[in-house]
């Protein structure tokens, strides 16, 4: 398979599986065994309901196409490998980066990229299924990249390489990524206790405080003290300061190529 993947490079094709190429519109659909009634998007769309309702790994080669009402080899004429699928999956879920409103044009790359980031963060919290598909390459499938043209255009005019732009938006990509994914792994937790997250979170509390004293754990005394756990209305608040701080480094570096180029 590698070796055809470059020599399809190498005569000017995409690098890319079949199925990729379908999802970019550069094939059309297998032209013999499976009925007319079969096609990729039909495909997908059925696993990724299988994934929203019962969760990622509930989705097979074998369970798709039983789900579909037809053998599984039908299917290996779209998808060649259950890890194709698992990208084509993705791609849906995220979907297209949303319309920016209006008032976007008046926007400075702090806002726009806020914006970005934020919109992924939702796509992944109203999907956390995505967020059990192992990574396994860069994205080379038409959402993800529309996802990445649009963070890196997010920060044209600030003076950055491209390479500080790709590596900016890959920075602040992992911590929606990682932030979403907490939030996924302590409501699964939840879930599976049967109680409320304000009683989960009392329990935590409790907890801390009958494990710790001033002379072993002042920190955490401090913290306890404090009104950390149930001061805040905002349930935002974490994922908001930590992208505020990352961007508070950006904003130095871009008034430091500001100041540059006045120079």
């Amino acid at each position: 398979m590698a070796e055809e993947d470059d020599e399809g490079a190498e005569n000017g094709g995409t690098g890319l599986p079949a199925s990729l190429e379908m999802a970019w519109g550069l094939r059309e659909r297998p032209g013999k065994g499976p009925r007319p009634t079969l096609t990729l998007p039909r495909i997908v769309e059925t696993a990724v309901t299988r994934a929203a309702r019962e969760g990622i790994d509930a989705v097979s080669m074998g369970r798709v196409a039983k789900e579909l009402g037809v053998s599984t080899m039908s299917l290996y004429r779209y998808v060649t490998a259950k890890e194709e699928l698992y990208i084509l999956m993705s791609d849906a879920g995220v979907g297209a980066p949303p319309a920016l409103p209006p008032e976007a044009a008046g926007w400075g790359w702090r806002e726009l990229v806020t914006q970005w980031a934020y919109a992924q963060r939702a796509v992944l919290m109203a999907n956390p299924w995505i967020l059990r598909i192992p990574i396994t390459g860069a994205p080379v499938s038409p959402n993800q990249l529309a996802w990445m043209e649009r963070g890196l255009a997010a920060l044209a005019g600030t003076g950055m390489s491209e390479g500080e732009k790709i590596s900016t938006i890959i920075l602040i990509g992992g911590l929606v990524r990682n932030e979403a994914t907490m939030a996924a792994d302590m409501m699964d937790a939840i879930i599976k206790s049967g109680v409320s997250p304000d009683q989960v979170l009392g329990q935590y509390v409790r907890t801390l405080r009958l494990m710790t004293a001033p002379d072993t754990h002042p920190a955490v005394t401090r913290l306890l003290e404090s009104d950390a756990f149930t001061g805040s209305d905002e349930p935002d608040f974490q994922f908001g300061f930590g992208l505020g701080r990352i961007l508070d480094g950006l904003e130095s570096l871009v008034a430091g190529r500001e100041g540059a180029g006045e120079g």
